[in-house]
């Protein structure tokens, strides 16, 4: 069997040829151009339960986390969300009760982003629980993963590896699961926060030539920058941004380092920006109080290079998530 993207290349992206705004599937959604108005920007999810979430998370967690990944693939295309819409498989042993409170939470965030449920499906399943969710966002420009050019500087939101550790926590594989650190990481797992401000200022201001979110983890989603743009990124390890709470797992176990920087589920934003725009970018973290956190530089090439702090490019077994 191929590999996901192989799939996608072969199969699917013949399919959208005809549609200029589908970027031939490479990007993080799709662009229909508004007539005379702003563009919309749609994109599509899916989490099954057993892969996606665990099927002991709370049913309004899972619902928030299914409507906020898909609402940070249109902060990294620089989409402001309007609306969404759900398709919901159930299982056979998932309860009215679940369902109760999944709506409850789909509610804590329609309030919370200003969206509202447009349409969608519910149906049974044999298998296990599917949530899909298209959300659809509006922007006069959009971001791309294809324009990152050599000289750029590379920047990422937040901090990286706290969802990925914090995986391994809810899975009990990562330490005492009770102490303030390791409800932290775990948190970060179970509700990620999509940077929609960020992802809007960033084109609305033109300060980003590229960005992708981190879904399947960094060293892997910079790599679809550097794919798309026909470039290299040049990371320094000791600029990698990490929470007090991955610091300290790294330190007691430092094989943790390695799923922080390839674990995905940050959905933070990495992008690329001229080195021009360093002070605009300082300002609009101070705006937005989020660390944006220069970690390397655009250079020619195809592919992702992080150093360690002697210099040395570090191998990694895998760069990131994969679904097959």
């Amino acid at each position: 069997m191929l590999g996901e993207f192989e799939l996608i290349a072969r199969y699917f992206a013949p399919l959208a040829a005809d549609a200029p705004g589908a970027f031939g599937l490479t990007d993080d959604g799709a662009v229909l151009a508004g007539d005379g108005g702003p563009a919309r920007v749609i994109t599509l999810d899916t989490l099954l339960a057993g892969t996606h979430y665990l099927p002991q998370d709370p049913a309004d967690l899972v619902a928030r986390k299914a409507l906020r990944v898909n609402l940070s693939d249109l902060a990294a295309m620089g989409a402001r969300p309007e609306g969404y819409l759900l398709s919901l498989a159930l299982a056979p042993e998932v309860p009215e009760s679940w369902v109760d409170g999944f709506a409850r939470g789909l509610s804590a965030d329609q309030a919370h982003y200003g969206v509202a449920l447009l349409g969608g499906d519910t149906t049974r399943t044999s298998g296990p629980t599917a949530i899909s969710v298209t959300a659809i966002g509006t922007a006069d420009a959009v971001l791309r993963r294809s324009g990152a050019r050599v000289g750029d500087r590379v920047y990422v939101s937040g901090t990286i590896g706290d969802a990925a550790l914090g995986l391994a926590v809810a899975r009990g594989v990562a330490g005492d699961a009770g102490d303030p650190d390791s409800r932290a990481l775990a948190a970060r797992y179970r509700l990620p926060q999509p940077r929609v401000a960020l992802g809007a200022a960033l084109c609305e201001r033109g300060l980003a030539s590229a960005a992708i979110d981190i879904s399947d983890g960094l060293i892997a989603d910079l790599g679809h920058i550097c794919r798309q743009s026909g470039v290299a990124a040049d990371l320094a390890l000791p600029r990698i941004p990490l929470s007090t709470a991955v610091q300290r797992r790294v330190e007691m176990d430092a094989a943790h380092l390695r799923t922080a920087l390839t674990g995905g589920d940050d959905y933070e934003l990495v992008f690329t920006a001229p080195p021009e725009n360093a002070d605009a970018l300082a300002a609009l973290a101070r705006d937005l109080d989020l660390p944006l956190t220069g970690i390397g530089e655009v250079v020619p090439g195809g592919e992702v290079i992080l150093r360690d702090p002697e210099g040395r490019p570090m191998t990694f077994d895998h760069a990131g998530w994969t679904h097959f």
